[in-house]
């Protein structure tokens, strides 16, 4: 059984990464929002792409509020954070139970 703890650690592990670094990307997408760059550049559109999905979503059924400021990534935020906090620790603790 100890092979299926490794494994579901290290699921664990890159999960909480992915979320780390998604998290990170949300934040660079609304810091970007405040000063307009150029939509053309292929950063802007890679940030622009990755979280469009997620954000679109939300901005659909969050209504725009506090003088037109866009809520939306402050959700996507304290969602990753919730899902790191319960799914990656649930994850190392079921791990560390089959080690």
């Amino acid at each position: 059984m100890f092979i299926m703890g490794y494994l579901l650690m290290a699921v664990a592990k890159v999960l909480d990464f992915v979320l780390l670094i998604f998290m990170w990307v949300v934040i660079a997408r609304a810091l970007l929002s405040w000063v307009n760059p150029d939509p053309f550049n292929p950063i802007v559109r890679f940030i622009h792409n990755i979280t469009e999905p997620v954000l679109y979503p939300i901005r659909t059924k969050l209504p725009v509020g506090f003088s037109g400021i866009d809520l939306s990534p402050i959700i996507v935020f304290l969602c990753v954070i919730f899902l790191r906090t319960f799914i990656v620790s649930s994850l190392f603790r079921l791990s560390s139970t089959l080690l």
